[in-house]
């Protein structure tokens, strides 16, 4: 008998009649505004592939010169497969994040060895595929090979989250798999790729995370947020948001940090600098450390390098005892 999985924590349904009002307008919205973007011009899974990772944690408008010239050095799987990392990460550069980029060429390398160079079509293969999650792996079946699936990224979580459930701040109502299920739920039957594209485009362009422009918005009338600010007299604008954003960051004592301050920040410097060196040549660390760092002590030491070492996992340094290159 097969192991049982409980099912995620039902949410609210959505009344038949809202949700048909809500997938009209968004729909319709979407005929009208949608941003031209090069990536919804192809079928082809490869360079959707691309740009579902380039665009993880970017924003489009960086992510649109970079795909394309990306997709010019490497045209297809094969030649980014066997193309050197370095080469790869030096394309990549400046997206930012170059662990995506050594990712992406180990998803090529497999593909081209489990399914003989074509990238999957099922959710459940996809998943198998190293540095893929659930995602990417839905964004692959809708909008390469047209599935009906449900996906859920930040701005798709945003807007359902805010239509559907009401404001995500100062604590969501509902988790990752909850989300998910939500999706699931109001995907319109035969609709899936517009439906999942205006879903990003409208929290990407409309109902953005620090800024929502209620008032260009065409869900606004079937929006569980708006209606929930307004029964205080609150229009949900900028200023609201991020007010209820410091009485979370209160509550839980979190406190953001400088980027120039970050591990990542300095993962990048690590990585600009080499770029910059002759190939092969290593940098031992006692001479890495002060160059990305000009107050670097011993006391910084341990501290560079695990960063090195996670560098290392991540396929983006070779470091032996004689120091660190690029791979």
């Amino acid at each position: 008998m097969g192991k049982h999985t409980s099912p995620p924590t039902a949410l609210a349904q959505a009344e038949p009649e809202h949700l048909a009002l809500v997938q009209s307008a968004l729909l319709s919205w979407y005929e009208q505004e949608q941003r031209p973007l090069p990536w919804r011009e192809t079928n082809d899974p490869y360079a959707i592939l691309v740009s579902e990772v380039m665009l993880q944690q970017t924003q489009v408008d960086r992510v649109l010169p970079k795909y394309q010239q990306f997709l010019a050095a490497f045209p297809t799987l094969a030649e980014l497969a066997k193309a050197s990392t370095a080469d790869v990460i030096a394309v990549w550069v400046p997206l930012g994040y170059n662990r995506r980029a050594v990712s992406l060429q180990s998803i090529a390398r497999q593909v081209l060895a489990d399914y003989d160079g074509r990238i999957p079509d099922t959710i459940d293969e996809l998943l198998k595929l190293k540095g893929v999650g659930r995602y990417t792996a839905g964004a692959i079946a809708c909008f390469a090979y047209r599935k009906q699936v449900a996906t859920v990224d930040t701005n798709i979580r945003r807007v359902l989250h805010r239509v559907f459930l009401g404001l995500e701040h100062p604590d969501p109502k509902a988790n990752d798999a909850q989300m998910l299920a939500l999706a699931e739920q109001v995907l319109p039957v035969g609709h899936a790729y517009n439906w999942n594209q205006a879903l990003m485009d409208m929290g990407a362009t409309v109902c953005s995370s620090g800024n929502p422009l209620c008032g260009d918005c065409p869900l606004q009338q079937q929006c569980a947020a708006y209606t929930e600010m307004s029964q205080y007299s609150l229009f949900p604008s900028g200023k609201v948001l991020r007010q209820l954003r410091k009485v979370a960051e209160k509550k839980t004592g979190y406190q953001a940090r400088p980027f120039t301050s970050t591990n990542r920040y300095f993962r990048g410097r690590i990585v600009d600098l080499l770029r910059s060196t002759p190939a092969q040549q290593r940098i031992p660390l006692t001479a890495l450390g002060p160059q990305i760092k000009p107050e670097f002590g011993e006391q910084d030491h341990d501290w560079l390098q695990k960063i090195v070492e996670g560098l290392v996992r991540d396929g983006l340094l070779d470091a032996n005892e004689e120091g660190v290159r690029l791979p």
